[in-house]
C-alpha cells in the first residue's frame, strides 16, 4: 500500500490516482499515533479519486514527534571520505520544524555557505521500539519514505554539532508518499537515487549501509524509546554535494528516488542578505 497526504486528506496511491479515503485522519502520523500500523486504510472507504499529477501533496506525517539520523553508514561514504568504518553507528537528532513538504522551497540563510543534499532512505516507526532485538525492528516498520537530509557543511565544520547543521527550516524535506513494507521485494536491498538539477549524482541500496536497518533501529532502541510516527533517516551514499566539492546554488531541484515511493523534489532559495526578507514573506504567503 502505497499512501499519501493530501489537501483534501489521506489517500492510496491506485492505479495512477489518489483515492481519497473517508477518515478522520489529517496525515500518516495521526493514524500511526492511534493505531500503530497504516493497515486499517487498506479497508477504508474511498470518497473520491482525483489524478495524482492533480493532488496537492502535503507532509505525510504532519511534524514528527523525533527526527533521527546516522553518519557515514554507507561503505560507499566511508570509501571516498577515507575514513574508517565506523564501529557504532553515529547517531543525532534534527529539529522536527526542519521538516517540510514534497515540493516545498527551501530557503538557505545567507550566512550558510555551504548547503548540501543527502538522498536518503527514511523508515517510519509503527508500534513502540525500546531495547528491541534485531528480528522486532521491521514487524515494527509502518512504511519506508524519501528524505533530503540538508546539511550546511560550513556549520557542521565550525561547531561539529549535526543537528545545528541540519535543523534549519525546510532542511529535512520527507515524502511525498508512504510505503509499506510489504511493497518491497527485498527490504534490504532498497534503491537510493539523488539528481541535481536532471544529472544522477548518488546512486546505491540500503545493501551498502555499514549498519543495516535492523541492526541500526535495535541500536538506538537501546539509548531512546522509538514511538509511532518516529523517522529514523538511514544515511545517504557517496556523491554528495560535499564529495562532489560543488554545493547546492540558488534555482537548483534536488529529487531523491527511492524505490516504491513517489521522487522527492526540494526547489532551492540562496537569497541575498538584502532580500532574505521577501523571500521570507513569500515562504509564508505560498
Amino acid at each position: 500500500m502505497r499512501i499519501v497526504t493530501t489537501d483534501a486528506g489521506l489517500g492510496r496511491i491506485e492505479d495512477g490516482a489518489v483515492a481519497l479515503l473517508d477518515t478522520a485522519f489529517p496525515h500518516v502520523g495521526a493514524v500511526l499515533g492511534q493505531e500503530g500500523s497504516l493497515r486499517c486504510l487498506a479497508s477504508c472507504t474511498v470518497r473520491r479519486r482525483i489524478p495524482l499529477d492533480e493532488a496537492t501533496l502535503v507532509a505525510p506525517l504532519g511534524r514528527p514527534r523525533a527526527v533521527w539520523g546516522v553518519g557515514l553508514n554507507y561503505v560507499s561514504k566511508a570509501a571516498h571520505t577515507g575514513r574508517g568504518v565506523p564501529e557504532r553507528p553515529i547517531l543525532y537528532l534534527a529539529a522536527s520544524s526542519g521538516v517540510s513538504a514534497p515540493g516545498a522551497r527551501t530557503v538557505v540563510p545567507p550566512t550558510v555557505t555551504e548547503p548540501d543534499y543527502e538522498g536518503e532512505i527514511a523508515v517510519v516507526i509503527g508500534r513502540r521500539l525500546l531495547r528491541a532485538t534485531e528480528s522486532e525492528v521491521w514487524p515494527a516498520i509502518a512504511g519506508i519514505t524519501a528524505a533530503n537530509d540538508m546539511t550546511a557543511r560550513d556549520v557542521m565544520r565550525t561547531t561539529a554539532v549535526p543537528a545545528l547543521a541540519k535543523s534549519y527550516p525546510g532542511f529535512t524535506p520527507l515524502g511525498p508518499s508512504i510505503s509499506t513494507p510489504d511493497e518491497f521485494e527485498d527490504r534490504d536491498a532498497i534503491r537510493v537515487r539523488t539528481r541535481v538539477n536532471g544529472q544522477l549524482v548518488q546512486d546505491d541500496t540500503s545493501a551498502g549501509m555499514i549498519f543495516p536497518v535492523p541492526d541500526l533501529l535495535s541500536r538506538l532502541s537501546w539509548f531512546a524509546a522509538l514511538e509511532p510516527g518516529d523517522v529514523v533517516l538511514t544515511g545517504t551514499p557517496a556523491g554528495t554535494g560535499q564529495d562532489r566539492g560543488c554545493f547546492l546554488a540558488d534555482g537548483d531541484e534536488v529529487r531523491v528516488e527511492v524505490d516504491g515511493v513517489l521522487p522527492l523534489i526540494t526547489r532551492i532559495v540562496r537569497p541575498t542578505d538584502a532580500s532574505q526578507r521577501d523571500h521570507r514573506l513569500t515562504e509564508q504567503v505560498s
